[in-house]
Parts: structure tokens; sequence; C-alpha cells
């Protein structure tokens, strides 16, 4: 459950959801100096997680109050006051099955494990209404998956990145899927990552313990926080680096997570001035023009992180399971070629 997801990219179901995901009450204070612009507009900048479309929707159902007044006229111009606005928590999905394509890396009465592709989102959400790994699952394990974990996420216990590929587990029997749940919270369960980056993270092997959370400039990002957001440790491993010795263009890096926070692999390793090369969200400057050429000639369109192993004690038979795949065709190309510099 890196990964928000809604990321959210290598996380367990446990800091993925939005702010106002489960419902919530927000309110504004509009000063005089706003006063006369228009209603959504102005009152838009408050709401931060919330689309304009979605702000507009809220007030024309009646959901906005002025000073306890109901305000449904989202084009009305503004008036100085408290405004309150209240979300509803969201419709709980009832997602179809859809023969989609899956890599199953084991299965048994309890539960599966796949490889999930770069592209896939592990469950429905705004946006994405189907073609996700739950839509897969429920077609591939038929009335088995129903119901457990609930509607909305049936068989999930953690998550990657929609754009992020590997080894993921999913529960099949409620019994499964409360000791896998259990496995994660204790971060009894090994997870392994490998992340292609901008330069080399220095020191070659070192350890990241922050406090992630929502970014105080941009809710839709993470970010690392000085107070406030939840504790995430990732070990890391530099294995190799390309590119000058002294000042390396780019490395492959192990992350071994011992949380699952959103988006944490991506944020700790940007924390170090070394993001996952391609990434779209915490790239910041661009690579070496070498390097943005292979991207581009491996067709790399993603964050260059794959979720190479996963191993944990089966929670029915007892068993050490543990499952561990190449990184797709993408990244393997992007590294070939980062081989030769």
């Amino acid at each position: 459950m890196d990964d928000v997801d809604d990321t959210l990219d290598d996380d367990v179901l446990d800091g993925g959801a939005s702010p106002v995901g489960d419902g919530q009450t927000l309110t504004a204070e509009l000063p005089e100096s706003l006063a006369g612009q228009r209603l959504d507009k102005v009152l838009a900048p408050f709401f931060p997680d919330l689309s304009r479309a979605r702000l507009q929707a809220l007030i024309g159902e009646g959901r906005l109050t002025l000073d306890g007044q109901p305000v449904t006229d989202a084009s009305r111009k503004a008036k100085a006051g408290t405004y309150t606005l209240v979300v509803p928590p969201p419709a709980p999905a009832d997602p179809e099955p859809q023969a989609l394509p899956l890599t199953i890396l084991y299965e048994d009465e309890h539960l599966i494990v796949v490889d999930k592709a770069a592209g896939m989102a592990v469950h429905p959400g705004p946006g994405t209404p189907d073609g996700t790994l739950v839509n897969a699952l429920l077609h591939h394990c038929g009335d088995s998956l129903s119901g457990v974990g609930g509607v909305a996420r049936p068989g999930i216990v953690h998550r990657l990145d929609k754009d992020t590929s590997g080894v993921m587990v999913a529960a099949k029997s409620d019994v499964a899927h409360q000791g896998l749940s259990k496995l994660f919270s204790t971060h009894d369960i090994d997870r392994l990552y490998v992340a292609l980056t901008r330069g080399a993270p220095s020191p070659a092997a070192d350890t990241i313990e922050t406090q992630i959370g929502r970014s105080p400039g941009d809710r839709k990002k993470m970010a690392v926080l000085r107070s406030g957001g939840r504790t995430a440790i990732t070990h890391y491993r530099v294995e190799a680096v390309f590119g000058p010795q002294d000042k390396p263009l780019a490395a492959r890096v192990a992350c071994r997570l011992e949380t699952g926070r959103t988006h944490q692999i991506r944020v700790h390793m940007a924390s170090k001035g070394s993001p996952c090369l391609a990434d779209p969200v915490y790239g910041a400057s661009q690579p070496a023009q070498a390097v943005r050429e292979m991207i581009a000639a491996a067709g790399l369109k993603r964050q260059a992180l794959h979720a190479a192993v996963l191993g944990f004690v089966h929670p029915v038979t007892g068993e050490t399971l543990r499952f561990e795949t190449p990184p797709p065709a993408d990244m393997a190309a992007l590294e070939a070629s980062l081989s030769e510099l």
C-alpha cells in the first residue's frame, strides 16, 4: 500500500483513504475581503480535497450552510461568515466480476497471490469504476470472495499503487482475511521492492524513519512531516549504480518496508534526493538527458517501482510462503540500458 491510492504504491490499507473519504463536516471562515466573488470559486481553496465539480454538486444537494442557513446556489455571490459543508461518506461500491488477465502465483481455498500488472488499480474508486484487481478476483474466485473484508474491497488486505507492479496477496475466506490483516498490522510480512532511482541515495544503505502525511501544499500528495503524520520506516540498500561512480546518474535500490504508508517508498526516496525514475508525482527535477532517452526507449510511463518479494506465514495452514517476481519488461529494459552507462 505504498500503498492514497487511491495509491495508493505500496500501502497496507491503513493510510490510503482521502481525508474526506469516510464523511466529514468541514468549515470555512470567509472574510469580508472575499465577499462578492462567485461562491464555489471562493470556497474551493478552503476545501482542497474536493474538486470544483464535487463542491458544486454538494452545494446543489443542500449540504452547505452559511451561519446555519442552507445555501444551494453555487454561482451566487459569496458573503462573509462561517460556511459549513457536510461531505457524506461514499456509497458502498458493489464491483462487478470482470474477465481480466491475472498472473496467479499461488492459490488455495483461503488466499490467492498474484503478480499485479502496472496500470491496474487494486479496487474501484473515483475515476476507476472498473477494470481493477477486485473486478478480476471476483470473476476468478466467484462466490468464494463475496463479502470477504467488505463489499467495496472484497479480499483486499493491502494494495499497490495503480502504476506499481508486483506481488500482492488477497484473502478468499474471512479467517484468512483476519489473519492476513493482523500480519500486516504487526509488520510480520516480508516486503521487498526494487526501485530505479535518479542518482543514488546516500549513504548506500540506511534506514529512513519519518512521519508521513498529506502534503500541506498539495493535498493530493504525501510528504515527510515534522509532526502530525504516521510513522514510516523503510530500510534500503543500493544494489547497483549507473554512470560515474562518484556521481551516479541512476541506481537500483532494494527497499524493505517495515511499515506500509501511502506512497511510502516514493516519498522516502524523494526525500533522499533520489526519486523513482519516471515518477510523475514525486520526480521533481528531470534526470540526465541520457537517462530520459532511455526511459522513453524502454516505454516506461510510470514510476520505476516493483514489489518484488512478498513473504508471510499462511494464516490458516501455518506454512511459510515466499514469492518473488522480476520487474516487468519496461523496468527490465530500462535497467539493461542503464547498465551500459
